[in-house]
């Protein structure tokens, strides 16, 4: 992920209403961020703890989004949808997004499990372990990480509508 500051994170957000940026408190540790390990930003507001976000460039775009998370987290067992993690035991989330613009508007929204403390980028990171004789676990690596992003794109545009 290319490095980004407040004011083009504030400036990027299809969901939100000028209030709701204005609101928004970023990560504390925003300053020491490591934006080529991150394929997004995501964090949970201090102030809110329902409320979280999401910023990650889209076709060249940043494109920020606000979710709502459910009360409740689901079991360790779910798998989140975006790093698709099968062999780390990570709490994951129901996050949901209102839609941007008048579908938005109308209440319409996206939902998608994500890991409950955005930790997606990292667990892709991780080599996967040998599955067999010559597998190619920096390839395996490097595939899971194309999919994140894909992922993210692909959830992006659909609140983009």
């Amino acid at each position: 992920m290319r490095p980004i500051d407040e004011r083009a994170i504030r400036a990027s957000f299809i969901n939100a209403s000028r209030k709701e940026v204005s609101d928004l408190t970023l990560p504390a540790e925003f300053a020491d961020t490591d934006f080529e390990k991150l394929d997004f930003l995501g964090w949970t507001d201090p102030k809110s703890p329902r409320r979280a976000y999401v910023v990650s460039w889209r076709d060249d775009e940043l494109v920020g989004v606000l979710l709502q998370r459910s009360e409740q987290r689901v079991l360790a067992r779910a798998q989140c949808s975006w790093c698709e993690d099968v062999t780390l035991r990570n709490d994951v989330q129901l996050y949901v997004a209102r839609k941007a613009g008048p579908a938005g508007r109308k209440g319409d929204t996206v939902g998608t499990l994500i890991c409950a403390e955005f930790g997606c980028s990292r667990n892709v990171r991780i080599l996967p372990p040998l599955a067999y004789q010559g597998y190619d676990r920096e390839f395996a690596r490097d595939v899971r990480i194309l999919k994140l992003q894909e992922h993210v794109a692909a959830f992006l545009g659909a609140v983009a509508g």
